[in-house]
């Protein structure tokens, strides 16, 4: 959900996207993309949480860097920035798991996951504000 939660942090500070997506200026689409990058960053340190390779976690992976990707890509090439932004976060998920499950060894669940989310959100924000600043 970062992908998403990053765009529309950036459009919540009128920060406009490169992609042409109409569903990034709707109110309830941008507070609600903030709401579960929020609530996954908070659900990710619970021990019941399932790994990002089970199939919903790919699809909502899928589905938000899909639609970030739209986002962020030079207008008109929309489906292209969609393609390599899902193209990267599937292999991505299960590197990352591989890369977390070692720190969770080491450093305990909480803390990896702190490290994690903080890296996770601060590359989102700046691919975020790369692509919109390259915009203008």
């Amino acid at each position: 959900m970062t992908p998403m939660a990053a765009i529309a942090g950036a459009r919540l500070a009128h920060a406009r996207t490169p992609g042409r997506l109409v569903l990034l200026d709707h109110p309830l689409f941008k507070f609600g993309a903030l709401a579960m990058g929020v609530g996954e960053l908070l659900g990710d340190k619970m021990k019941s949480a399932p790994d990002r390779t089970v199939f919903l976690g790919l699809l909502a992976r899928v589905m938000s860097a899909g639609i970030a990707g739209a986002a962020l890509a030079p207008r008109g090439r929309e489906k292209t920035g969609a393609a390599l932004a899902v193209g990267t976060a599937v292999p991505l998920a299960y590197l990352t798991l591989a890369g977390r499950k070692t720190a969770m060894r080491r450093i305990g669940q909480t803390k990896s996951g702190v490290i994690e989310d903080a890296l996770v959100v601060a590359a989102g924000a700046a691919v975020t504000a790369w692509a919109v600043g390259r915009r203008r």
